[in-house]
């Protein structure tokens, strides 16, 4: 079959003729109708030699749908025929995370090398993936594969972030989304459906916060050194309710520390990271920082009714496995309107 692998540090992801993997006992294998590309993958790629723990080669992608294709011995629950998608943050299935259906924080995962599909395990960028067991696979029904596929990490992990903070977005309250890009433009959908807050969108693109404002976000504005003036300006000098950053390295992070009101929340959600000034007289009182993982899996099955309901819709341009190395460079040079999604 063909997949789309990373193979050199530090060099393209490269198209290549790889053996049909089979499913083995417990396992099931898919033909791969569709797969996401994500920030998470650049950002693995751009890692150096000494930082990388991955594995090569790599079979990318780990948003991942398609047609259940082959059984292994013993699997019940699915049938051939039937189209689903994967879910990702894959855990022992025994632990007490695991046992709410929480596997993206499995407590043994690290311990027994269980990894992502895409993310240390074969991805979803082939034209055929096995998946090590039934329970990771949800039910697509009638959602079309291409236009959701991304709502297993574009969607899941924003919905999961909002969803610890909704207590706090009351009316009368704010929420501001940094990064309107793939994941943040998903965020303020989910936003407007799930609360009464309102939502600012701040990003350094025009062409993102174009998007912001089409997907409902009541302001926008440049993610630059007064974003945090405005945003305390907006709000009668309050601040937000809740920040989520998409984005999350130092700039970021210093600009939603200042913007952020009495109880509010700072959510990190994006692969960056810095320092964040704590304690009684450095941050507003009662404010919390969280830097959350994905979501569990009864919360991808809420997003996709979500999705359903017609309430959340994600921004995609579709690609060919064959430019799916196109697909990740722009993808790396920001030029992506929402995701890339790979058709196999």
């Amino acid at each position: 079959m063909r997949a789309l692998q990373y193979r050199t540090i530090g060099a393209a992801p490269e198209i290549v003729e790889i053996e049909t993997p089979e499913p083995g006992p417990g396992e099931v294998r898919i033909r791969v109708t569709a797969a996401g590309a994500c920030h998470s993958d650049s950002f693995i790629m751009g890692l150096n030699e000494e930082q990388y723990i991955y594995g090569l080669p790599l079979t990318l992608g780990h948003e991942g749908a398609g047609i259940v294709d082959k059984l292994g011995e013993g699997v019940t629950g699915v049938e051939v025929g039937e189209a689903v998608a994967v879910y990702g943050p894959q855990g022992c299935g025994r632990c007490v995370q695991c046992a709410q259906g929480k596997e993206n924080y499995c407590e043994r995962a690290a311990e027994l090398g269980i990894r992502p599909p895409g993310l240390g395990a074969p991805g979803a960028m082939a034209e055929y993936l096995v998946v090590p067991d039934a329970r990771f696979l949800l039910p697509l029904g009638d959602l079309d594969p291409v236009e959701h596929v991304a709502l297993t990490d574009a969607g899941l992990t924003p919905y999961h972030a909002i969803k610890m903070s909704l207590p706090k977005l009351v009316p009368g309250t704010t929420a501001v989304v940094i990064g309107a890009g793939g994941l943040g433009h998903v965020a303020i959908q989910l936003l407007r459906a799930l609360s009464p807050a309102t939502v600012v969108a701040l990003d350094v693109s025009q062409d993102k916060l174009r998007l912001a404002t089409e997907v409902g976000a009541h302001h926008v504005f440049p993610s630059d050194a007064e974003a945090a003036e405005r945003v305390k300006e907006l709000t009668g000098g309050r601040g937000a309710a809740a920040v989520f950053d998409f984005v999350a390295i130092q700039p970021t992070i210093d600009a939603g520390h200042a913007m952020l009101a009495v109880e509010g929340d700072q959510v990190l959600v994006g692969v960056g990271a810095g320092a964040v000034p704590a304690g009684l007289l450095a941050a507003p009182y009662d404010s919390t920082v969280r830097a959350p993982y994905w979501g569990s899996r009864a919360e991808l099955f809420e997003v996709f009714e979500l999705a359903r309901a017609g309430l959340v819709k994600i921004e995609t341009e579709r690609f060919s496995l064959d430019e799916a190395p196109e697909a990740y460079r722009r993808l790396h040079e920001g030029t992506l309107r929402g995701r890339a999604v790979v058709v196999p």
